[in-house]
C-alpha cells in the first residue's frame, strides 16, 4: 500500500449563511500521520468529510495526490473511512464485512446474486481473490478466529478492529478515522491507540485522524493541526504544538494538566505578577500587560526564598506515576496554579506536602510563554534574575 499527499487550499464550507470551515489551508505528506485535533464544534468533523466526499465544498480544492478530488463522488477518490459508530452490518458476518467493498469494487450486480458462482468460472476466481485479501487483513488486525461470528458477538475493540479491515482490504491511499475509539475503555484504547500506529508504518497509508482527545494526537501523530472556530489555528509535530504554541487557546487545549496562567505586567524587561517581581528578565519585550503561562512540569519545588513564589497549596493527589498539587494562586493575580511532581520530588519536599502549607515554586526560565492581549504568543529571550541583581534593583519578592 502507498499513500498519497493531500493539499487542501483556500477551503470554505457554509450551510446557508453559517461559515463552518474558513480558509483551510493544509499540506499533509504522503505516508503521514497528520491528526485535526480541536474542541466540540470546531470544523474537524466537517473537514473530514470534506475530503470524504460526504459534504460538497462551497469554496477551494483538495488534491490528493495530483488529482483535483473536490467534484468526484467518494468512491472515485480512493480514500477509505472508520467512523466513531463502526457502521458494521449487524446481520453480516465479520468474513462478509470485510468484504463488502471489495464485492462492489470487483463484482457486478448479476456476480452478486446467490448462486452466480455455480454458473460462471469468472465470478468463483473473483470471489476466491476477495476471499485471499479477507484472509490477508484478518491475519493482519488478528481477527483469523472471528470471521464467522456477527458484530453482535464480538467486544467493541473487535469491533473496531473490523471497522478498520474493511477500510484497509480496499488498498486506500488515505485512511480517514473520525474518533474511532471514543466509545472505548480507557485500557482498550490505549491498545487500540498502539495497534493504529502500528498499522500505519506496516502500510505507509496516509492517515488522517479526529479526536478531541489531546493525549491520543500526542501519541499517534506525526504532526497534528489544532482547530478552534472554523480555522487551523497551528500546525506542527507534538513537541513544537505542546512546548511552543503559537496562541493561548492552542496552550490551553493541549496538555493533559490545564496549563498555568497569571496576568504579568513586564516594566524595563522585569517582570511582575501581583506586584512581585519574578526572577526572570525579558529583555527584549516592550513594557505592558501580558498573560504569562507555565506547564505544571515546568513549576519546580526550591528552598524558601529562592523562588519566583510562594502559594498555599489547596489540594495533593497522587495518580500512581506523579503527584498533582494545586496551589492558590490569588497572591499574584492567579486562579489555581498546578505543579507536577515525580513521586520521589514530592517525597523530598520539607514543605509543601500537606493542604494549608506554603510551596515555593520556580518557573523553568526556557519554558515560559508569554501572550499578548490578544492571545498570540510574544517570542523574546528569557533569563533567569540572580538574588544579588534583585536587591540592587529593589524588586519585592
Amino acid at each position: 500500500m502507498v499513500g498519497q499527499s493531500i493539499e487542501i487550499v483556500d477551503l470554505e464550507k457554509r450551510f446557508d449563511r453559517t461559515s463552518v470551515l474558513r480558509g483551510i489551508n493544509l499540506s499533509i505528506r504522503k505516508g503521514e500521520f497528520l491528526t485535526l485535533l480541536g474542541p466540540s464544534g470546531c470544523g474537524k468533523s466537517t473537514l473530514l468529510r470534506l475530503l470524504a466526499g460526504f459534504e460538497p465544498c462551497s469554496d477551494g480544492r483538495i488534491l490528493i495526490g495530483d488529482r483535483d478530488v473536490a467534484p468526484l463522488a467518494p468512491k472515485a477518490r480512493n480514500i477509505a473511512m472508520v467512523f466513531q459508530s463502526y457502521a458494521l452490518y449487524p446481520h453480516m458476518t465479520v468474513r462478509a464485512n470485510i468484504g463488502v467493498p471489495l464485492e462492489m469494487a470487483r463484482l457486478s450486480f448479476w456476480q452478486r446474486q446467490p448462486g452466480a458462482g455455480l454458473l460462471s468460472s469468472k465470478t468463483r476466481d473473483i470471489r476466491k481473490g476477495i476471499e485471499g485479501d479477507i484472509e490477508t487483513v484478518a491475519k493482519q488486525l488478528g481477527l483469523e478466529a472471528l470471521l464467522d461470528r456477527k458484530p453482535s458477538q464480538l467486544s467493541g475493540g473487535q469491533r473496531q478492529r473490523v471497522a478498520v479491515g474493511r477500510a484497509m482490504v480496499r488498498h486506500p491511499a488515505v485512511f480517514l478515522m473520525d474518533e474511532p475509539l471514543s466509545n472505548l475503555d480507557a485500557k482498550l484504547r490505549h491498545q487500540l491507540r498502539e495497534e493504529i500506529v502500528d498499522l500505519h508504518r506496516r502500510t505507509g497509508i496516509t492517515f488522517v485522524y479526529v479526536t478531541h482527545d489531546q493525549t491520543e494526537a500526542m501519541a499517534m501523530s506525526d504532526r497534528i493541526a489544532v482547530m478552534e472556530g472554523g480555522e487551523i489555528r497551528q500546525c506542527g509535530t507534538p513537541t513544537e504544538v505542546y512546548d511552543h504554541p503559537d496562541y493561548l487557546s492552542v496552550a490551553r487545549f493541549v496538555g493533559t494538566t490545564t496549563i498555568n496562567e497569571m496576568p504579568v505586567e513586564i516594566r524595563d524587561g522585569t517582570v511582575l505578577a501581583g506586584g512581585r517581581a519574578l526572577r526572570l528578565k525579558l529583555p527584549d519585550i516592550a513594557d505592558g500587560s501580558f498573560q504569562l503561562a507555565v506547564r505544571p512540569e515546568q513549576l519546580h519545588p526550591v528552598a524558601e526564598g529562592t523562588g519566583d513564589f510562594s502559594l498555599p497549596v489547596e489540594q495533593v493527589e497522587f495518580t500512581g506515576n506523579e503527584v498533582g498539587i494545586r496551589c492558590d494562586g490569588t497572591e499574584i493575580g492567579a486562579g489555581p496554579v498546578r505543579v507536577q511532581l515525580r513521586p520521589e520530588g514530592f517525597a523530598r519536599l520539607m514543605q509543601g506536602r500537606n493542604v494549608g502549607e506554603r510551596i515555593t515554586l520556580q518557573i523553568t526560565p526556557d519554558a515560559t510563554l508569554l501572550f499578548d492581549s490578544n492571545g498570540k504568543r510574544v517570542t523574546g529571550s528569557v533569563t533567569k534574575v540572580d538574588r544579588v541583581e534583585e536587591r540592587h534593583h529593589g524588586l519585592l519578592l
